[in-house]
C-alpha cells in the first residue's frame, strides 16, 4: 500500500496536476460508535463523492472503518483535517488508491501452458522449439499460427503528447500505455504491449517500429504529437505489411462519427445538409474532418488558435494546407464566431473553455455540441445545455461520453482476425456504424446517442464489421494452416 501523509498529498497534487481532477482515496479510521453520519456529512460537504465503506472492527464504544471516496487532492486534505478535529476520531491510514493500483505496473504476462518437468521444457524451449523455428524460416507466414504474433499489438509512444499533460517523455507516458494494454485485453482479448521510445525524432521512431514489427500483428501509435504523427503513421503504413493505427487521430474520428450518426437521427437532420465546425486542427481535428468528409458531410469549417483554416492562409504546416483544400467550401475567414454562425454541429478537440455561450447562441436550431477536451471541455455542459439540443463530452460524469475505448479494442480484434495489412477508410467507417448500432432506435434520445464503454457487445460488433470491410477492400493475407502431419 502507498500511504500519504498530509504534506505528501499536497506534493502529489503539485506533481501530477490533480488539484482539480478527482482521484480515489481510502481513509482507515477509528471513531466513536454512532459517529458515521457526521463523518459522511464532512466528506460530502467538502465536495467529495462517498464510495464504499467497510466496518473492519467494532465494539460498544468504537468502530474501525475503511471509507472510500473520490476527491481532488486539495479537498482530500481538507477532509482529513476536519476528521482529525472530530472528538474521538483517529486517522489510522490515508491511501491514494491511484498509486496503489500502479505499484509494480498494471499488466503482466500469463502462461498458456505449464512447464513442470524436463519434457515440458524440451517442448516449449530447446530442443523442440528449433523445429518450429525451421518451419517458420521455410514458410514465414506460419509465424501467425505458431507464435503470439497473430494476437499481439504494440502500443507505441514517444511521450510527446500524453493525454492533456503534453510532452512528458516516454517513461512518464508508460502508465497510460499500460492502461491501454489493459483495455485491449479486457474488451477484445488482444495481447497489447507498451513500447515507450526514448526518441522523439520521426526517422528514429519509424526505424524503431520497423525493427520490432516482426513480433506483432499490428501497431497502435499513441500520444505522438502533431504534425509529426501524420508522417510517422503514413511512412510506417507504407513500409510495413501489418496495420498501423494512430488512435489519437482515427479512434477519436471513428467514435465522433458514430455519435453523430445517432445524433442526427434524434434531431432529424441529414448528413449532406449539415454545417460542421471543428475547433482544433491537430491530430484529432484533421482525422475527424477527413472521416466526416468520407461519411458524406461537405460543409466543414476547421479553426485553430489563429482562426479559421482556409486556402492561402500564411504559416500553415502541410497537414493544415491539405485540410484547407478539403474543407471550408465558402472560404470563410475570421474567428470561431465567424465560423460557427448557422452551424448544426460543433466538435471541439482543442482545449478547455474556448467556446463561449455567445458562440453557441449563433448555431442553428436543434444544434449538436461535442466538447471533447479532457478533463475540461471547450464549454461546460452546465453552461451550454440551455442553448444546446444534444451535448457530448469526453467525460464519464456527463451523458454521451465520447471515448476512444469504444473503437480501438474491437478495431484491432477485427484487424488481427482478418490478417489485415492496412487500415482503410471503409474499415473505419464500418467501425463507426457498428458502434452506433449498439444503441437501438427506441433507446435514442438527447442524452443517449453513444453506447456505454463497458458494453461488451461493442467490441465484438466492431471486430466483425472491420473484418468484413477488410475482406471487401481486399487488404487481407491468406495464412496457411499448420500441417501437423507434415511437420
Amino acid at each position: 500500500m502507498v500511504t500519504k501523509d498530509l504534506n505528501q498529498l499536497e506534493l502529489d497534487s503539485e506533481i501530477t496536476s490533480n488539484k482539480f481532477n478527482p482521484l480515489a482515496f481510502c481513509i482507515k479510521l477509528t471513531a466513536p460508535s454512532g459517529s458515521f453520519s457526521m463523518i459522511a456529512d464532512i466528506i460530502s460537504k467538502s465536495g467529495a463523492e462517498l464510495g464504499d465503506t467497510k466496518v473492519l472492527e467494532s465494539n460498544q464504544e468504537t468502530v474501525q472503518r475503511e471509507i472510500h471516496f473520490s476527491s481532488t487532492t486539495i479537498h482530500a486534505r481538507e477532509i482529513i483535517s476536519k476528521l482529525h478535529d472530530l472528538p474521538g476520531v483517529h486517522i489510522n491510514d490515508v491511501i491514494n488508491e491511484v498509486y496503489t493500483t500502479h505499484i509494480g505496473g498494471k499488466i503482466g504476462i500469463q502462461l498458456k501452458t505449464e512447464v513442470n518437468n524436463l519434457k515440458d521444457l524440451s517442448i516449449v524451449y530447446t530442443p523442440g522449439v528449433a523445429e518450429v523455428c525451421r518451419t517458420i524460416q521455410k514458410q514465414p507466414e506460419l509465424v501467425y499460427n505458431l507464435t503470439i504474433k497473430k494476437n499481439s499489438v504494440a502500443v507505441v509512444t514517444d511521450g510527446s503528447a500524453v493525454l492533456g499533460l503534453g510532452n512528458i517523455g516516454a517513461a512518464a507516458g508508460l502508465p497510460v500505455m499500460e492502461g491501454k494494454a489493459m483495455l485491449f485485453k479486457m474488451l477484445a482479448d488482444v495481447d497489447a504491449y507498451p513500447i515507450c521510445l526514448s526518441t522523439q525524432d520521426p526517422d528514429e521512431i519509424v526505424a524503431a517500429v520497423k525493427a520490432i514489427a516482426p513480433g506483432f500483428g499490428g501497431i497502435n501509435l499513441e500520444d505522438i504529437a502533431a504534425p509529426k504523427c501524420f508522417e510517422i503513421e503514413q511512412r510506417l503504413q507504407n513500409e510495413l505489411d501489418i496495420p498501423v493505427f494512430h488512435d489519437d487521430q482515427h479512434g477519436t474520428a471513428v467514435v465522433v462519427l458514430s455519435a453523430l450518426l445517432n445524433a442526427v437521427k434524434v434531431v432529424n437532420k441529414k448528413f449532406e445538409n449539415l454545417k460542421v465546425v471543428i475547433m482544433g486542427a491537430g491530430a484529432a481535428g484533421v482525422a475527424c474532418a477527413k472521416m466526416l468528409l468520407f461519411a458524406g458531410i461537405r460543409n466543414i469549417v476547421v479553426t485553430d488558435t489563429k482562426g479559421i483554416v482556409y486556402t492561402g492562409r500564411a504559416n500553415m504546416n502541410p497537414a493544415k494546407e491539405e485540410l484547407a483544400k478539403l474543407t471550408n467550401p465558402e472560404m470563410l475567414k475570421g474567428t470561431i464566431s465567424d465560423a460557427i454562425k448557422g452551424a448544426d454541429v460543433f466538435i471541439g478537440v482543442s482545449g478547455p473553455n474556448l467556446l463561449s455561450v455567445e458562440n453557441v447562441k449563433l448555431m442553428a436550431k436543434d444544434n449538436i455540441v461535442f466538447a471533447l477536451s479532457n478533463p475540461d471541455p471547450e464549454i461546460k455542459p452546465e453552461i451550454a445545455k440551455p442553448y444546446v439540443r444534444i451535448m457530448a463530452t469526453g467525460r464519464s460524469d456527463y451523458p454521451n461520453q465520447i471515448n476512444n475505448v469504444l473503437c480501438f479494442p474491437g478495431l484491432f480484434r477485427g484487424l488481427l482476425d482478418s490478417h489485415a495489412t492496412t487500415v482503410t477508410e471503409k474499415m473505419k467507417y464500418a467501425a463507426a456504424k457498428a458502434i452506433a448500432s449498439r444503441v437501438e432506435e427506441y433507446e435514442l434520445n438527447d442524452n443517449f446517442i453513444i453506447p456505454n464503454i463497458f458494453n461488451k457487445q461493442v467490441a465484438a460488433a466492431v471486430a466483425s464489421a472491420v473484418a468484413d470491410a477488410a475482406c471487401e477492400d481486399r487488404v487481407t493475407k491468406v495464412i496457411p494452416e499448420v500441417d501437423l502431419k507434415l511437420i
